[in-house]
């Protein structure tokens, strides 16, 4: 059965994509942390991301490093946070996190609520040209 992930990437299932080539898909997170909380996936089923072959491995930061950038740019942030974290979907991926303090990481704290309109202009926002 095919993951969540791997729904959003074929479509399945509604996203606000950011980002996307032939290899990696890149969307906000629904329950962000701060706005622009974006994750980034790798279209092929891996569970653990340290399992991804180092080519894979490898491009996948190259891709994200593109979506960090325009984050940085787009919103009001520091720095853009990576984090690796997630066992509830197993398909590996990462959290890229627009911050301004350490705490901006802390997942243990209530989520942002947002409703569609402002995730669409937040993805028109920071996504990039295909």
């Amino acid at each position: 059965m095919a993951t969540l992930f791997t729904r959003i990437i074929n479509q399945e299932i509604p996203s606000y994509k950011i980002a996307e080539d032939d290899r990696f898909y890149a969307f906000l997170d629904i329950n962000p942390l701060t706005k622009g909380h974006t994750l980034v996936v790798p279209k092929t089923e891996v569970d653990y991301l340290f399992d991804l072959d180092d080519d894979t491995l490898a491009s996948m930061m190259v891709f994200a490093k593109r979506v960090a950038g325009q984050i940085r740019t787009k919103t009001d942030c520091k720095r853009v946070a990576i984090v690796v974290l997630g066992l509830e979907v197993p398909h590996a991926h990462i959290h890229l996190i627009p911050i301004n303090e350490e705490e901006d990481v802390d997942f243990k704290r209530e989520k942002l609520k947002m409703n569609p309109e402002e995730f669409r202009k937040i993805a028109d926002e920071l996504r990039l040209a295909d």
